[in-house]
């Protein structure tokens, strides 16, 4: 099927709704870790109502030239009275500046969280911040026989992220949250190319780490009349809108069967290149299974890539990870695992870092550094052993994975201090 060209003008979505954005059909990498084989979108719409006009979102700022055109093909300047902003991330803002100075007279509506960003946005260019009003939840703009009602939905996938519901038309604008890196010129879902694995991929690599934020914002947007779900990337959603709703949901939902709800998860990753790491992580896995409530999974990292322990370390509530020394480092396995996280919400779980070495030992300083900066509690200090771990020391382990099983269960043991001995 012939792609047709885009014209240069507004595309309406709906009578006196129009989509003003701009294709980037070459870009091949999204903020350095999302891969675009299709190019991506940058969506903005303009929304008409009987007293005044609402721009919503604009683009990336090289890309104003065709953000300007688009709008000027369906509005005046000077018709302009409201300016949403869902989401004020570069390419959704890059063309605000210039769209400030066009229609001095609009006033900004924003979320509360993102008063502080639009600052820093217009700092470079020695610009006063515009009007503008802090929304949240429910508060709404009267453009005259259309309402733009706002909804809070923040952390997706940055703190100041709110979606704006066009009550009338059904039609929810929704920022980043069921957008995609996407681009097809004929815009709308039922008549782009198949994007399912463009629609999931960019769920993993956006929205997963904020699991429980979607699951938020879905409680707010269920209940609505939806006939229409526009994001800020990708493809409008005017087809069965709702069966995105749906699969948000279930990608939202913990993916794995628990059989034993009331018990904790420990999970133990190794890599070991002579059996001594291994023997120390066998002996942390039996120190933790002896406190009741704590079931514990050992995988050796040689036998698995780490992508398919994803959904596994999100639904677990403690992870350790042990590694050799090999040249002042952690082994790559290791590095590859810990860097998949960033794609997982981990926030507040319990983290353990072991080895064995043979001459410095820096693996489990390094790896337990990595925990704290992605936001892992790390309560017990890791364990290094040189060599082979002989009988004492393979109880060391055996005590750290009690210590980790207590304090993932709250059975934490409290050390009376000598008030004597430290005076």
């Amino acid at each position: 099927m012939a792609v047709a060209a885009l014209t240069d003008l507004a595309v309406e979505v709906a009578p006196g709704v129009h989509w003003v954005g701009a294709l980037d059909p070459h870009l091949r990498s999204f903020d350095i870790i999302l891969k675009t084989a299709n190019g991506t979108t940058y969506n903005a719409y303009v929304v008409r109502g009987e007293n005044g006009v609402a721009v919503i979102d604009t683009v990336k700022e090289g890309f104003a030239d065709d953000f300007f055109r688009r709008l000027e093909s369906v509005a005046r300047y000077e018709e302009i009275t409201t300016i949403v902003l869902n989401h004020l991330e570069p390419d959704h803002s890059g063309a605000l500046p210039e769209l400030l100075r066009r229609a001095p007279q609009a006033r900004v509506y924003l979320s509360t969280r993102a008063q502080m960003m639009l600052k820093a946005l217009l700092k470079p260019s020695g610009e006063k911040p515009p009007e503008y009003t802090p929304v949240t939840t429910d508060d709404t703009v009267d453009l005259g026989g259309r309402t733009l009602r706002f909804l809070h939905t923040p952390y997706l996938h940055w703190p100041d992220t709110q979606c704006t519901y066009l009550e009338e038309d059904g039609m929810l604008f929704t920022g980043d949250i069921f957008g995609c890196h996407f681009c097809d010129e004929r815009l709308f879902n039922e008549r782009v190319g198949d994007f399912r694995f463009s629609f999931e991929y960019y769920y993993t690599h956006i929205m997963r780490p904020f699991r429980d934020y979607v699951l938020d914002a879905l409680a707010l947007i269920e209940p609505l009349d939806i006939r229409l779900i526009a994001p800020a990337h990708g493809p409008i959603l005017r087809h069965m809108p709702r069966d995105y709703l749906h699969r948000y949901r279930e990608l939202a939902t913990p993916r794995l069967f628990n059989e034993a709800r009331s018990e904790k998860t420990l999970l133990v990753f190794y890599l070991s290149a002579y059996g001594n790491t291994r023997r120390m992580a066998e002996a942390m896995a039996a120190g933790a299974e002896s406190i009741p409530g704590v079931r514990v999974s050992l995988y050796d990292l040689e036998g698995g890539d780490a992508a398919i322990f994803t959904d596994l370390i999100e639904e677990a509530d403690g992870l350790a990870f042990g590694s050799p020394t090999i040249n002042g480092d952690a082994v790559k396995p290791i590095w590859d695992l810990l860097s998949s996280l960033t794609s997982v919400n981990i926030k507040g779980k319990l983290g353990a870092a072991f080895g064995s070495y043979g001459w410095s030992g820096e693996a489990v300083r390094l790896i337990e550094d990595r925990l704290r900066g992605l936001k892992l509690r790390v309560p017990v200090e890791g364990l290094r052993l040189k060599l082979v771990p002989d009988t004492d020391e393979l109880e060391k382990c055996r005590s750290l994975g009690e210590s980790l099983a207590r304090h993932l269960t709250g059975r934490i043991e409290h050390r009376e201090l000598d008030l004597a001995a430290i005076a």
